[in-house]
């Protein structure tokens, strides 16, 4: 397989958001923990919907469907300093895919309302899958370049960085 061998993937739906333009978004689903979208799921997908709510939480998978570059370094929001794509969270990245663990609300037909929405309206949908925190959480991390965040007291569990406010 080349590095520039095609990998097809196709939409299982579409994202609604309120938020119609980039500088709107946060920058992360735990920033948005109020804010409600729906996804909605392609009628040949909706089966797949089946006992997803008796889950609290689940990861979506999405497209970057609006950014038109390819970064492998870029500064996040938090540093002036250059990180490599894959130590950050850009949306301009080799495939523009987007992952946010959101809280499922309900589900009705063919869509999933959940909060914590950061990402545009009509970004399509990729996957989702169940969150398991014993299977999706670890209890011993490393923050790499963020944990001078940490110190300085920016980075504050469940609350917005200081530098966002």
């Amino acid at each position: 397989m080349s590095d520039s061998a095609p990998i097809i993937l196709k939409a299982i739906g579409m994202i609604r958001s309120p938020y119609s333009q980039s500088s709107e978004v946060p920058v992360q689903a735990r920033f948005s923990r109020d804010v409600q979208a729906f996804a909605r799921l392609y009628p040949r997908y909706v089966p797949g919907l089946k006992d997803l709510d008796g889950f609290s939480h689940a990861i979506l998978l999405f497209y970057f469907n609006r950014s038109t570059r390819e970064d492998v370094t870029s500064c996040s929001y938090l540093d002036s300093e250059e990180h490599g794509i894959f130590a950050i969270r850009s949306p301009h990245r080799p495939n523009h895919i987007g992952l946010s663990v959101v809280k499922i609300n309900r589900i009705e037909g063919s869509d999933l309302y959940f909060y914590g929405a950061d990402m545009l309206d009509n970004t399509p949908l990729l996957d989702i899958k169940p969150y398991i925190p014993d299977l999706d959480q670890e209890e011993i991390v490393e923050r790499g370049w963020l944990e001078k965040h940490y110190k300085r007291g920016i980075m504050i569990k469940n609350q917005i960085p200081q530098k966002l406010r």
